[in-house]
């Protein structure tokens, strides 16, 4: 597959293909030109993940690079705990265990699997009140969802699909002013 999807977009995408466009535009400026203190914050917190300072322990992988020929993936972990086999994402401060947050994890999975690794469990922790969600190994129906999602990414058309605006997201997004 000559396209890999960026896990990391998986999210963006699930809020709203447009996040994801603009996003693309942006990436090339300084993030104070468009990151929302939300954004800025959970960059800082994830740096030790980014820079390996997680743990000194063995049994964790942190930011590990991974891949998934058939899903087309590529990214990072969080963090791998090769004792427990348990798989985690971080993130800044969770309200709601959104599907963008579960198809993320998701493919962090199924990269995780296909490289050979056994993922017994996975968890979204959220870092500001230091909760653990635990997430369910994806069933049936939910790897359908996951599934369509990776084939309306590489389908997506921002000139000819329709996006529903939703008055909340919008609310929130660090694009919208942009949008009109």
């Amino acid at each position: 597959m000559e396209d890999y999807i960026q896990i990391s977009k998986i999210n963006d995408f699930v809020f709203c293909p447009l996040s994801l466009y603009y996003h693309s535009i942006y990436e090339n400026f300084s993030q104070k030109v468009y990151h929302a203190s939300p954004q800025t914050k959970g960059k800082i917190k994830h740096e030790c993940i980014d820079e390996g300072r997680y743990s000194t322990a063995k049994k964790f992988l942190q930011g590990m690079d991974v891949y998934s020929e058939k899903y087309g993936l590529c990214g990072k972990i969080d963090i791998y705990d090769k004792e427990s086999k348990s798989l985690i994402e971080r993130k800044n401060k969770v309200v709601k265990i959104y599907d963008g947050y579960k198809f993320q994890l998701y493919a962090q999975y199924f990269c995780l699997k296909e490289m050979g690794y056994e993922v017994k469990e996975m968890f979204i922790h959220s870092l500001t009140d230091n909760k653990r969600y635990k997430i369910e190994l994806p069933a049936e129906e939910e790897l359908m969802k996951f599934e369509e999602t990776i084939f309306d990414m590489r389908n997506f058309n921002i000139g000819k699909d329709k996006i529903e605006k939703n008055e909340n997201k919008c609310g929130m997004c660090i694009y919208r002013q942009l949008c009109g």
